[in-house]
């Protein structure tokens, strides 16, 4: 299958169900509110902007408006679109809408500066250029020395005089699939690489490394239909973007939240029942420190469906493993039990004792889940991890070794695009 049929089944099998939720917190909103008085949550502001809703079947419908939008601008196959927006409900439509026109989406940093905005441009030859309003101090100088960019879609109010309104426009396109037939050999996106060696390297996927990764993802950390997952990591990343491939293909909810605060965190996942979190070191970090010193009560929050963690993107040292695992196995000092001991499984980065500054997955969890995972090597170690249920099991820190279907594939560009396109970083 294609990427963008997962959608389209999902739409037509669990069209009215949630697909994705965008949560804005901010302090004045984060009032003392428990996982107890849930039931008055949903009712109390109807329309606050706090939280946004989007089903399977609206998903695939706005796709399919940004495709058309495309085609009827004359935006051919293979034409390069850049992503420059902020984690939002809009953000995944207008990638596979992207995809769907059969075009090549390029999502963009959102720290990237001026230069490297309009550098990136020109490495991908983008045509097409999708930003938001958190980018226009940023595109204003440079938005006149874009020769290859004849096209600007704005997400948000106050649309800059030199883009068109995105949202608008969409509203007067079909909602149909669009007459567009992929192949799983088709060029589907680009994404470069952070830029902390020099300037940002582009890397290219095509349909079947897209796919792949989702079976991946929903191999590694089993999502099901019953899954909810928590992402706060920006979706321009493919740590955050690939990871959300396995609930795309369990046809699971997610979860966008826009804040980092650990009681943010621990909120998103009481009231959107929240069983997998993408966490980076330093909001584990802080959200340990919370624990720790008591600013944050466990007793306020509904844990007990939050089965997976993983912890990534940087090497994570194993003091933090050790200072989650003492927290999981405190014996609780109320009538409660522990919510945290149902957290039963953390994949993260550790940094290796042995040989750094090499670094190796650690997997921790229930004895069965490290059998399915690639044979320890000869450096492996044990690890000892404790719960409340089942008794104390252990966990093995493994050399990387790539799945079967690897995630990724190392790019390549067809030597008819320009030389300056062609300068393609391998993964692997």
């Amino acid at each position: 299958m294609i990427i963008t049929e997962y959608l389209e089944r999902n739409a037509r099998l669990y069209g009215a169900e949630s697909a994705l939720v965008e949560i804005n917190p901010s302090d004045e909103r984060d009032q003392a509110t428990t996982w107890r008085e849930l039931n008055l949550i949903a009712s109390a502001h109807p329309d606050d902007p706090y939280r946004r809703e989007m089903t399977w079947k609206d998903f695939d419908r706005r796709a399919n408006r940004f495709a058309n939008l495309l085609l009827s601008r004359g935006i051919k196959r293979g034409t390069k679109v850049a992503i420059l927006l902020m984690n939002c409900l809009e953000w995944l439509p207008i990638y596979f809408g992207v995809l769907k026109a059969g075009c090549i989406a390029v999502p963009m940093n959102f720290r990237y500066s001026s230069d490297e905005i309009k550098y990136c441009l020109d490495l991908a030859d983008a045509e097409v250029l999708v930003f938001g309003p958190e980018f226009i101090s940023r595109m204003d100088p440079i938005v006149d020395s874009l020769e290859d960019v004849r096209t600007l879609f704005f997400v948000g109010r106050d649309t800059p005089a030199y883009a068109e309104d995105c949202m608008q426009l969409t509203e007067y396109c079909s909602s149909s699939a669009p007459p567009v037939l992929l192949e799983d050999t088709d060029d589907a996106a680009i994404y470069f690489s952070s830029g902390t060696t020099g300037f940002p390297k582009a890397i290219l996927h095509n349909h079947r490394a897209l796919v792949s990764s989702c079976r991946t993802e929903q191999h590694h950390h089993s999502q099901n239909r019953d899954d909810v997952f928590l992402c706060i990591p920006p979706l321009y990343h493919t740590g955050a973007k690939m990871h959300w491939f396995g609930s795309l293909l369990a046809g699971a909810k997610s979860v966008l939240l826009r804040g980092v605060k650990p009681e943010w965190i621990l909120r998103a996942v009481t009231e959107e029942k929240c069983t997998i979190v993408w966490l980076l070191v330093p909001w584990a970090q802080d959200l340990l420190d919370a624990i720790e010193s008591g600013k944050i009560d466990l007793d306020s929050y509904y844990l007990d469906q939050w089965r997976l963690m993983h912890i990534g993107a940087q090497p994570v040292p194993p003091s933090l493993i050790n200072r989650w695992m003492n927290i999981t196995s405190t014996t609780p000092t109320t009538a409660c039990r522990n919510p945290l001991a149902p957290v039963v499984s953390i994949w993260a980065w550790i940094i290796s004792t042995r040989s750094a500054p090499s670094a190796s997955p650690a997997i921790c969890g229930r004895p069965r889940s490290l059998t399915s995972r690639a044979t320890p090597s000869s450096r492996a170690r044990s690890v000892s991890w404790p719960f409340s249920a089942p008794a104390s099991c252990s966990a093995t820190i493994r050399t990387p070794k790539p799945p079967p279907k690897c995630s990724m594939t190392a790019g390549s560009i067809p030597a008819t695009w320009p030389a300056k396109t062609r300068t393609v970083s391998s993964i692997w």
